[in-house]
Order: structure tokens, then C-alpha cells, then sequence
């Protein structure tokens, strides 16, 4: 059996004087989570599960996505350990799906996104950017069992 993960880090936004939860995406953000959800719909890659940061602008990037996938928005999942997690709390927030879930999505945030596709990608990355996925397929029965070894085959994707 296999279960489908992807990381997308959410678009970009200004620097201005809000708090860094309160940030939204500004137009090349909006734009490049439109293109991005365009590509990976036109792949037929759709998930089951939406997580995200609590962070405005990750959720109005999973906010874009849905609805490019037709996931009704009032499903996205918003889980407030995504903000400031680090590799292994990811790691144990993505052990937590429900195995009915064969493909999941999680809206969220650098440096974090980065290494945590590092720990599963044979070739490593430097940067994860604004609006950047990376696709894992895993050959994988239950959530809880996920490692990097367990990595069928994976993808890097950015506008």
C-alpha cells in the first residue's frame, strides 16, 4: 500500500508591521499558489487531508489550493504545532493521520519544510522557496510506521 505526502510552503508575503502570524500573502504569493495547485491538479494529484499553520498567509495558500482542488476550504485542518515546529515535531504530527488517509498535504513554513525534505530526498535541497512542493510517494500502510526509507519515489516542484 501507499500513502501520498507533500509539503508546500506557503507564498510569499511582504515584510511589513504585522506579527509574523498575522502576514498575508501579497499578489506573487496569491499568483504562484494559483499556478502551483493548477500544476499539481492538472497531475491529478488531490489530497484526502489539508493541514495547516495557523499563520495567515500558509492558510490562505491551503485556502487557494483547495480550492483549485475542489476540497471544500471548511475541511483544511488547521494545527497550531505546525507553526513553530521543528523536523521531529512534523515528524510526529504526520505519524498522528488517521491511516483511512491515503494523501496528505501540510501548509507550512522554512527553515522547517527544508529539512524536513531533506530527511526524505535522496538529493537534497538548499532552500525550499515561497510556494515550493515537495511529493513523497511512500510504500507505507500505516502513518505511524513513516521513515525516509520507506521513500518510493518523491519530487521537487517550485514556480
Amino acid at each position: 500500500m501507499y500513502k501520498h505526502l507533500y509539503f508546500v510552503r506557503h507564498g510569499s508575503s511582504p515584510s511589513n508591521s504585522l506579527s509574523d502570524l498575522d502576514r498575508t500573502l501579497d499578489e506573487h504569493g496569491i499568483n504562484n499558489s494559483l499556478v502551483m495547485s493548477e500544476r499539481l491538479s492538472n497531475n491529478d494529484i488531490l489530497p484526502d487531508k489539508i493541514l495547516s499553520s495557523p499563520a495567515i498567509r500558509a492558510l490562505q495558500s491551503a485556502t487557494i489550493f483547495a480550492q483549485t482542488f475542489e476540497y471544500l476550504v471548511s475541511d483544511i485542518t488547521i494545527n497550531d504545532e505546525i507553526y513553530l515546529a521543528n523536523k521531529n515535531s512534523m515528524l510526529n504530527i504526520i505519524k498522528q493521520t488517521d491511516n483511512k488517509i491515503d494523501s496528505l498535504m501540510i501548509f507550512g513554513h522554512n527553515p522547517t519544510f527544508t529539512y524536513l525534505a531533506n530527511h526524505f530526498l535522496k538529493d537534497k535541497i538548499s532552500n525550499m522557496p515561497p510556494s515550493g512542493i515537495v511529493g513523497l510517494k511512500l510504500e507505507l500502510v500505516s502513518w505511524a510506521k513513516i521513515n525516509r526509507f520507506k521513500t518510493i519515489s518523491s519530487f521537487f516542484d517550485y514556480p
